[in-house]
């Protein structure tokens, strides 16, 4: 379980209400794959998702990203070019309303690891 931290990220990123622990991993959402950056484009405008997962609540059961209620963080599948699967990549954000997260972070290995998207 991770604790809050005194550190509150600042305005260029994607998080407004959301204390996320110091030394937390980011990516710039400009540096992910082109297809992370067009699902966050479709996570801020609703829909629609190619997956009938998308959108469905994300248990952390890993505990890699903050500790939070449960339904509070939602993931989307981030397309893979080549698999016929889903894939490894996803982001996971927290917060409502799912148009408005809080915070989303970004995995390319499955919820092994999270990078916290900056814009």
């Amino acid at each position: 379980m991770w604790v809050a931290s005194s550190l509150l990220l600042s305005t260029s990123v994607l998080a407004r209400n959301t204390e996320v622990p110091a030394g937390t991993p980011t990516v710039a959402l400009a540096t992910l794959p082109v297809q992370a950056q067009s699902m966050f484009r479709l996570i801020l405008g609703g829909g629609p998702f190619p997956y009938d997962k998308d959108g469905s609540t994300f248990m952390n059961r890993e505990g890699r990203l903050p500790a939070a209620v449960r339904g509070h963080y939602r993931e989307y599948t981030v397309k893979t070019p080549g698999v016929s699967h889903r894939g490894a990549r996803r982001i996971v954000c927290g917060g409502k309303p799912p148009r408005q997260p809080e915070a989303c972070f970004y995995t390319d290995d499955h919820y092994a690891s999270f990078r916290l998207i900056a814009r």
